[in-house]
């Protein structure tokens, strides 16, 4: 017997005949004898749909409605699916954020998960009841209900899965695993059997839509074994059920040794804002980014442009597109304090990334990317590197090119 979460996305939550689906494989852990809780997303669209609302209900809105408008997309999932469990004659039960609860800290929109709970949904566990829980949402300290972000679902089940002792955490997608890159792009793309906490967490940084960051991260501080399967096959149908994310420990050193490149990610959530003209000086950098991590904007690459004549320089930085208003309000407001001329903003912009363990015993790989990106034309606007990723900012349009002549430049082709 073991102790499973499995996380259910929105397309598998899309409508009834779904929902149906997803409590037919709920059923049948529960009929291997597994102790099973599940953790579900909104409806797909439906997020999207009740963003759309608080847009219109104002352009800088509340944060802390915001929460209580969104998290209602899982509620709604969440009570349909306990009750098709139910009329299946499995004994289940919705748990809301709030009645764990898992309590959050931080910021609405964006909050973080602190603790959950888990002494009443262990004991649930054990005497045989699934439960229902719905992603994405919490409690602060106040009381008031608050959401994870976007994607925040995922982060949810493997907060659960840490929380509760889970053997594994399952997460169903639409895709049947992590590949070396978006199978729609290059249909020679191979899917992998294994990946380290490491390479996912850097994938999903930069654009990999598999997997949320945060539930990346969590599980690798958690040691949560995470496996990302495919809702939409029937059980038997695919020999190699999915990608499994474990510590590099799990992975064969052999398997390590071969492997220099395992993907090659894109994002063209990115949007490039330039300050002009900013005050070369000590402590302007931490002026503009300082009210930036305040307003909780993540900031990806940044550049500090030569000076000009010691005096002045332009500064460059990227942050997601949902984030370019307000973080243009924020320098804004800062301005008499920075100091800058003007604002300049660029939404057509990608980044493109190569991801690998490899990289750490291996030189040469940012060479080969920049050559392979220079031989096609390709012009690169920024760079950024960690130890196992090189990432560079280009051209909105020519993503799709970059993504199969780097596939291909490291071998990656199946």
């Amino acid at each position: 017997m073991a102790r499973i979460v499995m996380k259910f996305g929105g397309t598998s939550m899309a409508g009834m005949e779904r929902i149906r689906n997803v409590a037919n494989r709920v059923k049948a852990e529960v009929a291997r004898g597994n102790e099973v809780a599940v953790v579900v997303s909104a409806m797909a669209g439906e997020t999207d749909r009740l963003v759309g609302f608080c847009k219109e209900a104002s352009a800088l809105y509340d944060p802390a409605e915001y929460d209580v408008v969104v998290a209602s997309g899982e509620q709604v999932t969440s009570g349909l699916l306990a009750m098709t469990l139910k009329a299946m004659g499995v004994d289940a039960r919705s748990w809301l954020g709030w009645q764990i609860p898992i309590r959050t800290v931080e910021t609405h929109a964006k909050a973080r998960i602190e603790s959950i709970d888990s002494e009443t949904l262990i004991a649930a566990m054990k005497a045989g009841q699934v439960a229902v829980i719905p992603g994405f949402q919490g409690m602060m300290d106040d009381g008031r209900i608050s959401t994870l972000g976007r994607g925040g679902s995922d982060t949810s089940a493997v907060a659960v899965a840490a929380a509760v002792k889970a053997d594994r955490c399952d997460i169903y997608t639409d895709v049947d695993g992590v590949y070396t890159t978006d199978p729609r792009i290059v249909s020679r793309a191979r899917k992998l059997g294994k990946v380290t906490y490491e390479e996912m967490l850097e994938l999903a940084s930069v654009g990999s839509k598999v997997l949320q960051t945060r539930s990346v991260a969590l599980a690798m501080k958690e040691r949560v074994r995470v496996q990302v399967l495919s809702s939409f096959d029937e059980p038997g149908d695919n020999p190699e059920p999915g990608t499994l994310i474990v510590s590099e420990e799990e992975i064969e050193g052999s398997d390590m040794e071969r492997q220099l490149i395992t993907g090659i990610a894109h994002d063209k959530n990115e949007a490039k804002i330039v300050l002009t003209r900013v005050p070369d000086r000590p402590g302007i950098v931490a002026s503009i980014f300082g009210p930036l991590a305040d307003a909780a904007i993540n900031v990806d690459m940044i550049i500090q442009n030569v000076g000009h004549s010691g005096i002045v320089t332009d500064v460059t930085f990227t942050v997601p597109r949902s984030d370019v208003a307000r973080s243009i309000d924020v320098l804004e407001r800062e301005k008499p304090v920075i100091g800058f001329e003007s604002i300049i903003t660029d939404a057509e912009v990608a980044k493109v990334s190569v991801v690998g363990v490899g990289m750490r015993s291996h030189a040469g790989v940012a060479a080969m990317m920049f050559k392979t990106l220079a031989e096609r034309g390709i012009n690169i606007e920024a760079i950024s590197t960690s130890e196992i990723k090189v990432s560079v900012l280009i051209d909105e349009d020519e993503t799709e090119l970059a993504v199969r002549v780097l596939h291909t430049a490291y071998g990656l082709d199946g």
